[in-house]
C-alpha cells in the first residue's frame, strides 16, 4: 500500500481539501489513514462523507464508529441520514443521494478532490456486471483511476490494490472497521460475482484484478480517441434538442451509439448507469421507424420524440392524460418507472408478473385506466372494478390516471403492477415464458 501513499503524497498539495466518501468499511478506513499519514507532511484538510443508508440496524453503531474515529483523528465529519426512498431500485437511487451529498460538500468547502475506496477487485466486478447487463465503451471499462471534472477531480487510489491487501494493511496498521453483513447476501447482483466469479477468475490468476486495470486502460485510451471523432460530428447532426434523422444516418454505426450517449449524458449526468443498451436500441429503432410521428419513454420522464425527419428530447414536465406502449423486453413509462423483461426471480410480491404465453394474445401493451376497467384478481372468481383496486389501495387520485395497466391484445389486463396480479399469473412451479418486473 506504499504506492498508494506515494501516490497521493504526490497529488496532494498544500491547502488542498479533499472529501472522501467514508462507510467505516475496511476499504474507505484504510485511506482514511493513509490520508491522515500524508496530513502529517501536506497541509491538506480532509472531510469524512459519511451517508448511513437506513437499511440496516447496524448503519448507525457505524454512524457513531467513523463519527468517534474522526473526532480521535482531528478530521472533519459530515453526516447524512437517507430517510426514504422513492421506488424499489434501492442501489440506483442510493448512489444518486449519495453523489448529490458528496457534490454538495465539494461546494461547500470549496474542495479539489472527491476520493472514494474503490479497489481492484471492484474493477473487475464492474466490469464483468458491464459486460453482462449491456453497456458503452467507456461503461465496460469500469472506471478511471482519476476523472477531472473541470473544478475537482474524482480520484479512486486504491484501484491498484485487492480487497485481501487492503484488509491486511488494516491488520498491520491496527485500523479499526466495520463489517456491512448485508455484502455477503447473495440476493444482490455484485455479490453474487463476488462470492462465485471472482474466486473462480483469482484461483486461474493471482493478479487478474492487474489484468482488468491493463484492460480498463486500454479501452479508456480507444474511448477518448472517439469521443474526438464524436466532438467533431456532434453539432453537425444535433442542436437545440434535435437530432438530424438524415445526417445522424449517415455516420458510422460506433460513432451513432456514442453521439446517443452523449445525448443521454445531458440529461442523466452522473445517472447514465440507468441507461443501458436497450434504451439506446429502443431510440435507434425510433429513428428506423416508418412512422412520421412517434414517441418513447425513458427514465426520470426523459422523452424522445420522432417527427418526420428529427428526434427530439426533452424532459416530460406537462400533464399527461393517457398513453399506451407496446411493450417489448422494456418500457420506460410517464410516471418515472419501468417495466422490464427479465430472466429469473423468486419473489411474490406484485412488482412482478409471470405469465404464460398460451394463456394471452400478444403482444402485450401497457395503457393508461379506461372507464369500466375490470380484472379478475388472482384467486378470485368475479372480475373487479379497476377503480375500486385504486381505492383499497390507497393510491392517490392525482396517480391513478398515470398508474401503467398491462393488457394482452385482447385489452384483457393481466396485471396492474405494484398494486394486484391476475388470474393470467403463474405460479413459480408452472411453466412461465414471461417474467415481468416493475420498479
Amino acid at each position: 500500500m506504499n504506492d498508494v501513499y506515494l501516490y497521493l503524497k504526490k497529488l496532494l498539495k498544500n491547502d488542498d481539501v479533499i472529501v472522501l466518501g467514508c462507510s467505516g468499511g475496511p476499504d474507505s478506513m484504510a485511506l482514511l489513514d493513509l490520508l491522515i499519514k500524508v496530513r502529517r507532511e501536506k497541509k491538506i484538510k480532509i472531510i469524512c462523507a459519511h451517508v448511513n443508508h437506513n437499511v440496516r440496524k447496524a448503519s448507525f453503531k457505524e454512524k457513531i464508529f467513523v463519527e468517534n474515529y474522526c473526532k480521535d483523528n482531528d478530521v472533519v465529519f459530515e453526516y447524512m441520514l437517507i430517510e426514504k426512498y422513492g421506488d424499489d431500485n434501492f442501489h440506483n437511487e442510493a448512489r444518486t443521494i449519495r453523489y448529490k451529498f458528496f457534490n454538495s460538500l465539494i461546494e461547500k468547502y470549496d474542495a479539489n478532490y472527491l476520493t472514494t475506496a474503490h479497489h481492484g477487485d471492484d474493477l473487475v466486478e464492474t466490469i464483468l456486471m458491464r459486460i453482462v447487463r449491456g453497456s458503452t465503451l467507456n461503461g465496460y471499462a469500469g472506471f478511471a483511476r482519476e476523472i477531472d471534472y473541470g473544478n475537482y477531480k474524482l480520484i479512486r487510489p486504491l484501484i491498484t490494490h485487492t480487497k485481501a491487501e487492503i484488509e491486511e494493511y488494516d491488520k498491520l496498521n491496527n485500523i479499526p472497521y466495520a463489517i456491512d453483513k448485508s455484502n455477503f447476501k447473495t440476493k444482490y447482483t455484485r455479490n453474487r460475482y463476488r462470492k462465485y466469479v471472482l474466486p473462480f477468475l483469482k484461483s486461474e490468476e493471482k493478479n487478474v484484478h492487474e489484468k482488468f486495470l491493463k484492460f480498463s486502460n486500454e479501452l479508456l485510451m480507444y474511448d477518448n480517441y472517439i469521443e474526438e471523432e464524436v466532438k467533431n460530428n456532434f453539432d453537425k447532426v444535433y442542436h437545440d434538442n434535435k437530432l438530424d434523422i438524415e445526417k445522424f444516418n449517415s455516420l458510422k454505426e460506433l460513432l451513432k451509439n456514442k453521439i446517443i450517449y452523449r445525448i443521454l449524458k445531458e440529461y442523466y449526468q452522473d445517472d447514465l448507469m440507468l441507461i443501458t443498451d436497450v434504451h439506446v436500441l429502443l431510440i435507434k429503432k425510433l429513428i428506423a421507424s416508418k412512422k412520421a410521428s412517434s414517441y418513447i419513454y425513458l427514465p426520470n420522464n426523459v422523452k424522445v420524440v420522432k417527427s418526420y425527419n428529427e428526434i427530439f428530447f426533452g424532459l416530460e414536465t406537462g400533464e399527461i392524460d393517457s398513453y399506451e406502449i407496446e411493450l417489448g423486453d422494456l418500457a420506460n413509462l410517464p410516471n418515472g418507472k419501468t417495466i422490464e423483461k427479465v430472466e429469473e426471480q423468486t419473489s411474490n410480491s406484485n412488482y412482478y408478473c409471470r405469465l404464460n404465453k398460451n394463456d394471452v394474445v400478444l403482444p402485450l401493451h401497457v395503457r393508461t385506466r379506461k372507464s369500466g376497467d375490470k380484472m379478475i384478481v388472482k384467486g378470485m372468481n368475479k372480475p373487479k372494478k379497476v377503480k375500486d383496486i385504486f381505492i383499497n389501495s390507497k393510491i392517490p387520485i392525482k396517480d391513478r390516471d398515470l398508474w401503467p395497466i398491462v393488457v394482452d391484445s385482447k385489452d384483457r389486463i393481466v396485471w396492474i403492477p405494484g398494486l394486484k396480479k391476475s388470474q393470467f399469473d403463474v405460479e413459480k412451479n408452472e411453466n412461465c415464458d414471461i417474467l415481468l418486473r416493475y420498479y
